[in-house]
């Protein structure tokens, strides 16, 4: 059998759950995950998780939120007041913005809190802090 190996192009099944059994992701019924296994193509625990896995072998990895998509970082949730808005922007908690910073670069913020004075905007990944299983099939490598 044909182990994975830091440098392989891998494909995998999987499904992505909370602690509480949420799922939060899953590839069932659709096409495998296909990635370059060492690559940072993916969270660096999921990495950890397929490299010496054979194909056909299913597991089950906690990653903690360090080596997923790192911890909730309270520097990146801001106040913005509401005359700052664009006019036709009606934000609603759970949305989800593009906001460019000064050097060009897009950064995708979730509203988390709208008030008639500002809104609060969190620009952590979705993820970030939450500890995360995944169930894995190594389905092929090449």
């Amino acid at each position: 059998m044909s182990k994975a190996t830091a440098g392989d192009r891998v494909r995998i099944h999987y499904t992505g759950t909370f602690a509480d059994g949420e799922v939060f992701d899953s590839s069932e019924g659709r096409a495998p995950l296909d990635f370059e296994l060492g690559a940072g193509q993916v969270i660096p625990g999921f990495d950890q998780a397929v490299d010496g896995m054979e194909v056909g072998e299913k597991k089950t990895v906690t990653i903690p939120a360090a080596d997923a998509y790192g911890e909730h970082n309270p520097e990146m949730v801001m106040a913005i007041p509401t005359a700052e808005l664009p006019e036709n922007l009606a934000p609603a908690v759970g949305q989800r913005l593009q906001m460019q910073t000064t050097d060009g670069q897009i950064v995708v913020v979730t509203v988390k809190e709208v008030t008639e004075v500002q809104v609060i905007l969190d620009a952590n990944h979705a993820l970030a802090g939450k500890d995360l299983t995944f169930a894995i099939e190594l389905v092929g490598v090449n």
